[in-house]
């Protein structure tokens, strides 16, 4: 095998490494990281950690939401963005993405050589490794599903009971002993069964071998928009009406038959002392999507205030999917240090969570500037799937909520944490302070992960955390991770726990 590089404390690698990571919240200090440019590498590096008992973690891009990476217990981090290699396999007959290509790398590749796409994530520096293993939506999800819906097959790197690496691959096909395997890839999360270290696409209904033809066309065009509202024109009443009427047109655009499934938005409720609530989002409608546009401002608008300082530009998919929404991904020196509470919703916000939302976003008692509430539209093809069919089992959501805060001095985490866990409690009272899964709720996305659901005094539904992220499929994914990682070596605050001896 090839010998990964060890870096150490003292080599200007090793901070390139553990400070490439999205949260500034957290920090890590392994006592080396490996640099990775092969399966080969990988399993090297593996086999090293586990030999001399030290707590190993992978990395691409770093945007891990909490400190799964940057955790204290981690001595080893292997960095898989050397790995990222997009190319027709005519063996699989579909489109291999090694685990280090970034999403724009992926699109990128999948646009320039065969005009085509897989419906990754939004921001292009996700790594596709982790992300794909959680689901994975973005833009295109409710014209095209979860990325995870084409996952073909994976290879990962597992540990065998006697502590040796294993490369495995594992495929969606009936008759392949490891298909379990693979099933636990597409919804699972990261950092559960071993390494991913390549993937392969293709759309399950894919007929023929022309890689130009085993995935959907890339869109011709992308219509981008974005609007405001002035908070200093919306008291209680105008505000609710907004918030109702968007929950409104979430319910009624949901279905995967909807006119309307090929846009995608994002309503940000910043905090008053941004001074503006705003929507922003994309449609693949060609010709069509101006009025889908107007059809969806219009329809926010109704019985309140209209939005103002409308923007709109129509370019084609790459030039989008490499720079979406400046302003939205844009970060300051440094990067920030942030907190995000996730929530699948099956029906609008209520009148009494509505109040809710007004009162934290308003409240002069507290001093969070980054505080905000985003609701991004889901459903469309994602609700298409069966639940079962995937371990990305909330498929009859509308909408994808999050209470976000973002902060740059470290002195104000204390703070923002305060606010941003008694919005998201306050928020889902009705349900013991987390969206259990239900007639209201389809639970949360493990992608945006939040340990605070494993925390009993934060989460008092009853239900435990991996019932919110995985409903009824926990106890197949932790048969899987029975058999795939027997020593528990691939592990963090929100990983698949095997089943105790007696269960």
């Amino acid at each position: 095998m090839a010998i990964p590089d060890r870096v150490p404390p003292d080599d200007p690698r090793y901070r390139a490494v553990v400070d490439k990571r999205f949260n500034k919240r957290f920090s890590a200090t392994p006592d080396y990281v490996r640099l990775a440019r092969s399966t080969d590498d990988v399993a090297a590096a593996v086999g090293d950690a586990v030999r001399e008992g030290r707590r190993v973690v992978v990395t691409s891009g770093g945007h891990c939401l909490e400190g799964f990476v940057s955790d204290p217990e981690v001595k080893v981090i292997i960095d898989v963005s050397a790995m990222k290699r997009v190319a027709f396999d005519a063996e699989q007959d579909a489109v291999v993405v090694e685990a280090g290509a970034t999403v724009g790398d992926t699109f990128r590749a999948l646009a320039e050589g065969w005009g085509v796409v897989v419906p990754l994530g939004e921001y292009p520096g996700i790594g596709t490794g982790g992300h794909v293993a959680g689901g994975a939506f973005g833009f295109l999800c409710r014209q095209l599903g979860l990325a995870a819906d084409y996952l073909h097959a994976v290879e990962v790197v597992t540990v065998k009971a006697a502590g040796d690496p294993e490369v495995v691959v594992a495929t969606r096909a009936p008759s392949d002993p490891n298909r379990e395997l693979w099933w636990g890839l597409t919804g699972a999360g990261g950092g559960n069964f071993g390494v991913v270290t390549r993937q392969w696409f293709r759309s399950p209904d894919a007929a023929g071998r022309d890689p130009a033809t085993v995935l959907p066309r890339a869109p011709r065009s992308m219509t981008t928009f974005r609007a405001e509202w002035s908070w200093a024109e919306l008291d209680r009443a105008a505000f609710a009406r907004l918030v109702r009427n968007h929950g409104a047109w979430s319910e009624k655009t949901a279905a995967a038959e909807s006119p309307y499934a090929s846009l995608w938005t994002l309503l940000a409720l910043h905090r008053a002392q941004l001074g503006k609530i705003v929507v922003r989002g994309v449609s693949t409608a060609g010709d069509g999507a101006v009025r889908q546009i107007d059809d969806f401002l219009a329809a926010l608008g109704e019985g309140t205030v209209a939005a103002g300082n409308r923007e709109q530009a129509q370019m084609s998919w790459l030039q989008f999917a490499l720079d979406p929404f400046p302003d939205m991904f844009a970060m300051p020196p440094g990067g920030v240090s942030t907190k995000v509470k996730d929530a699948l919703l099956r029906r609008r916000l209520t009148d009494r969570q509505i109040d809710v939302a007004h009162d934290y976003l308003t409240s002069t008692d507290h001093d969070v500037m980054g505080g905000m509430l985003g609701m991004a539209s889901y459903g469309g093809a994602i609700n298409s799937v069966v639940p079962d069919a995937t371990a990305s089992a909330q498929r009859d959501a509308i909408l994808d909520l999050a209470c976000n805060a973002g902060w740059l001095d470290p002195r104000d985490e204390a703070k923002n944490l305060v606010w941003v866990r008694a919005f998201y409690r306050d928020l889902f009272a009705d349900s013991g302070g987390v969206p259990v899964p239900g007639d209201r709720y389809a639970g949360a996305f493990i992608n945006h992960p939040d340990a605070d659901l494993a925390d009993p005094a934060l989460n008092t539904s009853g239900a435990p955390w991996h019932t919110v992220y995985f409903r009824d499929g926990y106890p197949r994914l932790q048969r899987i991770k029975a058999r795939w990682d027997p020593r528990d070596v691939f592990r963090h605050a929100l990983s698949i726990r095997a089943p105790a001896a007696d269960e």
